[in-house]
């Protein structure tokens, strides 16, 4: 049971780092289109799927560190 929440946190941390690799590449590859309405939509929806991506992984990052934390802190 407790090793489940672990596993599941570090999945979602990694899901997390694939969709920020997905939207950077999608800002890069945005710069090489032509037509100005698909860069600034394209561009929008890059910034927004890292800006979710980050804000996720930043979460799932300070819940282990917390339950982390407090596990050690109960064992001394």
């Amino acid at each position: 049971m407790k090793y489940r929440w672990w596993f599941f946190q570090v999945i979602m941390t990694l899901v997390s780092i694939f969709f920020l690799i997905f939207g950077l590449d999608l800002l890069i590859s945005a710069y090489s289109l032509n037509n100005p309405f698909n860069f600034i939509m394209t561009f929008f929806a890059a910034s927004f799927i890292i800006l979710i991506s980050l804000t996720l992984m930043i979460s799932f990052l300070i819940k282990m560190i917390r339950v982390y934390r407090h596990i050690k802190n109960n064992t001394n």
